[in-house]
């Protein structure tokens, strides 16, 4: 898939989160990259050759006490993993999955509990 178009389908993501949930993500930096490098793989505890869809890199909303001076959050969506695991026809869907994994994690959300919600 093209570059653009699938940056297009991770905005599209973004732009349906709805309000105040939206409000929340307006400092979070997010970030479409073709692949993840080795820090990448190493912040997500990924060991093998598993695949990493997307990564949260700050400080959840849950865990913001005295919150100044810091690098914004980021978000980043990997393009190479999502066209490697998933067929044409499911991307779209896979792609909006990673997005609110990810803005779960920002909300302070783990992945147990996103596993029971479905969103794993």
């Amino acid at each position: 898939m093209n570059h653009d178009r699938f940056r297009r389908l991770v905005l599209r993501a973004l732009a349906d989160i709805p309000e105040p949930f939206a409000t929340h993500l307006r400092g979070v930096a997010v970030v479409v990259r073709r692949e993840p490098n080795a820090a990448d793989r190493v912040e997500a505890g990924l060991e093998g050759d598993d695949e990493l869809f997307g990564l949260y890199t700050g400080t959840p909303l849950t865990e913001r006490h005295d919150y100044q001076m810091a690098l914004p959050d980021r978000i980043v969506i990997f393009q190479g993993p999502h066209e490697r695991e998933f067929s044409h026809a499911a991307l779209s869907r896979q792609i909006r999955l990673t997005v609110m994994h990810e803005v779960a994690h920002h909300f302070g959300i783990d992945d147990a509990r996103l596993e029971a919600l479905g969103l794993e």
